[in-house]
């Protein structure tokens, strides 16, 4: 199999999952900006992902937001799903919009409202049962804003207590995927706010939890290729959130701020055997000022390039190169890796699956844009937290 072939072959298999919640609106802090044909339900929303898998090929699954997503029969939303091309992926929890989660939810001083956070992160896990889903996210929104407001340790112990309830719960099939970010909304300490507070809690709990890496949680200049080749190297790497950040977590389109990063990040993932492993792709993103389905399938499109990128990298020169301490050689050949227009091998990969070349500009022919506009009338618009 020649070089390109190969490369052709793997990006046939990459599927990318999208969030049930950038269909809905968002906006900023100060402003939610509504937009004709936004989903008013689940199953609005199941529609427009299908759209972005039906002119990618590479959207297969949608992740759902609970209580975001919360419907009477999650089996049936399974099958809307499955009657639409897709399947459900991941659950995300919510244990950050109830006023009882204002000092924190599993890290909570009071019992009670812990017991209240648990009890609705295996609810999730029952959901999880019923759509036949394989990962439970975990993002805390938990953590303090002055010195001395909690016992730091004792959070931990309340975090790794919550845990281990969720994680005996769980299937013989099933992950919990645990999330950081080093700040927001807790400014002084967050409890979650590295890969290595992640990783020492997956580690603990065993093979069924793993962390997951958002592109966004970060400090600026942290090399999150590093995190991704660490965490890979130790077996715990489940997920990625992908999106963009300029300052903090933007939840920018995945690639917007730093492509030069996201194929880097995606090197290391091939290089650490990620790619053919579990190792989840989600999106995690809002869309404010853009439309949403073309945002995403654009988003989806971002990830292939950089992996395409990656894949072209020549691993035997790359590590001659290495080996003999040849610093420019080194890096040319991941420079020209880079450097490589890739949109005419996946416009070759999507004719050979039967899909247009250009997805973006088949969503525009399609007029489902113009349909769900006039359709989608009266109701309430999903949104974010709605």
């Amino acid at each position: 199999m020649t070089e390109f072939a190969a490369v052709k072959a793997a990006l046939k298999t990459q599927a990318v999952e999208t969030p049930s919640w950038a269909y809905g609106n968002s906006g900023t802090r100060f402003k939610v900006f509504a937009q004709p044909g936004v989903p008013r339900t689940p199953e609005e929303k199941i529609d427009d992902a299908a759209k972005v898998h039906e002119f990618t090929g590479a959207a297969p699954t949608v992740a759902l937001h609970i209580p975001w997503d919360r419907v009477d029969d999650f089996a049936a939303l399974a099958k809307h799903a499955e009657e639409r091309g897709l399947k459900l992926g991941a659950i995300n929890s919510n244990t950050f919009q109830d006023d009882d989660y204002r000092l924190g939810s599993v890290c909570h001083p009071d019992a009670a409202v812990r017991r209240k956070a648990v009890g609705h992160l295996l609810e999730c896990v029952d959901i999880m049962d019923a759509t036949g889903s394989r990962d439970l996210k975990l993002w805390f929104a938990d953590g303090t804003n002055y010195p001395g407001q909690d016992d730091l340790r004792e959070r931990q112990d309340r975090l790794a207590e919550a845990l281990a309830q969720v994680h005996d719960r769980l299937g013989d099939d099933q992950r919990m995927l645990l999330e950081y970010k080093f700040f927001e909304p807790a400014f002084y300490a967050t409890d979650v706010p590295d890969w290595g507070t992640a990783y020492a809690h997956c580690l603990k709990l065993g093979p069924k939890a793993q962390v997951v890496v958002d592109t966004g949680h970060h400090a600026p200049g942290t090399n999150i290729e590093f995190i991704v080749a660490t965490l890979l190297r130790e077996g715990k790497l489940g997920a990625f959130d992908f999106n963009s950040r300029f300052y903090a977590d933007d939840d920018l389109m995945v690639g917007a701020a730093d492509p030069f990063q996201l194929f880097r990040i995606m090197y290391e993932v091939i290089r650490g055997g990620g790619f053919t492993s579990d190792v989840a792709f989600m999106l995690d993103q809002c869309h404010n000022i853009e439309a949403k389905i073309p945002a995403i399938i654009r988003s989806v499109m971002n990830v292939q390039e950089a992996t395409a990128k990656a894949l072209l990298v020549d691993r035997d020169a790359l590590a001659a190169a290495q080996r003999s301490g040849d610093v420019l050689a080194a890096n040319a050949v991941v420079m020209d890796a880079y450097n490589t227009d890739v949109r005419p091998l996946l416009a070759e990969v999507r004719t050979e699956l039967g899909l247009d070349p250009d997805p973006v500009a088949a969503y525009h022919r399609s007029g489902w844009a113009e349909q769900i506009a006039a359709e989608r009338v009266g109701g309430q618009q999903a949104g974010w937290g709605a």
